[in-house]
C-alpha cells in the first residue's frame, strides 16, 4: 500500500502531521508493506529566492493579526510540536521561497535520501537558529551532505535553476488535479485523502480502513504462461 504526502518545508503543521502520521505507522500491524512517498507543495510558489522575511511579521501581515497575536499562534505550534517530541523555535524564524528545497528533495528521492533530507530540512527551519532561506545555498548544501547526497551533485542542482523543476512542478499539478488545497495532504492507497494534522488515532482508523478495503487482482481470463517452475510446453 502507498501513502503519498504532499507537503512543504515552510509548513509548521507539516511538520506536526509528519510525527503524528508516522507515530501512527509505527504501531500500523503492516506497517513494512507501506510506502511513503513525499511529494512537492509550495505554499509561497511566487516568492522569489532571496526574499525572507520575518515569520511573526508574515503572519501578521497575511492574516491581518497583530504581532502579539501571531506569537500568540506560534507559541500554540510549540506546544502542538512538543507534545510530538518536536523541538519548535516559536520566535525569531524567517520564511522564504521553498523551489530550491523540493528539488534538492526530489534529487534525494532520487537517490534514496528524501527521508533523510526532509527531516533535516523540518529540523532546520524550526528548530535551528541558521536559516535555510537567509544562509541558503551553503546552509542547504551542508544539510544535504548530512542526509548522505554527494556535494557536487547538490551543487550541480543548486546551480541549475531547471534541475527537477519539473518534477516539483509534476507533483503540484497532481495535487491541484486531486483538488489539494492545503498541506500537509496524505493519500492513502489513492482510496483516501486526510487533510491536515490530525491526531494519530484518525491516521490509525485511515491506514485500518484502506489497508483491510483493498481488492485483490480479477483475473479475466486465463491463457499459457510461465511460471516458478519454468514454462510448459505444449506437446505436439
Amino acid at each position: 500500500m502507498r501513502v503519498e504526502i504532499w507537503s512543504d518545508i515552510a509548513c509548521p503543521w507539516c511538520y506536526v502531521g509528519k510525527a503524528r502520521f508516522e507515530k501512527a505507522l509505527a504501531a500500523f500491524a503492516h506497517r513494512d508493506d507501506v510506502e511513503v512517498v513525499h511529494r512537492s507543495f509550495e505554499l509561497d510558489p511566487g516568492r522569489a529566492k532571496g526574499d525572507v522575511e520575518p515569520v511573526l511579521g508574515l503572519l501578521a501581515k497575511k492574516y491581518g493579526m497583530s504581532e502579539e497575536q501571531a506569537r500568540a499562534g506560534e507559541a500554540n505550534l510549540a506546544t502542538q510540536a512538543a507534545g510530538e517530541g518536536l523541538p519548535y523555535r516559536a520566535e525569531g524564524r524567517d520564511h522564504g521561497g521553498t523551489f530550491d528545497l523540493h528539488r534538492l528533495l526530489q534529487l534525494a528521492k532520487e537517490r534514496g535520501r528524501q527521508a533523510e533530507l526532509l527531516d533535516l530540512f523540518y529540523r532546520a527551519n524550526f528548530a535551528e537558529e541558521r536559516s535555510v532561506f537567509a544562509d541558503a545555498d551553503e546552509y542547504l548544501v551542508e544539510l544535504a551532505v548530512e542526509a548522505g547526497l554527494a556535494e557536487d551533485e547538490v551543487r550541480t542542482v543548486l546551480g541549475d535553476p531547471a534541475a527537477f523543476a519539473d518534477e516539483v512542478r509534476a507533483d503540484e499539478r497532481e495535487a491541484a488535479e486531486l483538488g489539494v488545497s492545503g498541506v500537509p495532504f496524505f493519500v492513502i492507497d489513492r482510496r483516501y485523502g486526510v487533510s491536515g494534522a490530525q491526531p494519530a488515532e484518525l491516521f490509525s482508523q485511515a491506514l485500518t480502513q484502506a489497508w483491510g478495503e483493498r481488492s485483490p487482482l480479477t483475473v479475466l481470463s486465463d491463457g499459457d504462461a510461465c511460471g516458478p517452475e519454468g514454462c510448459e510446453v505444449p506437446a505436439r
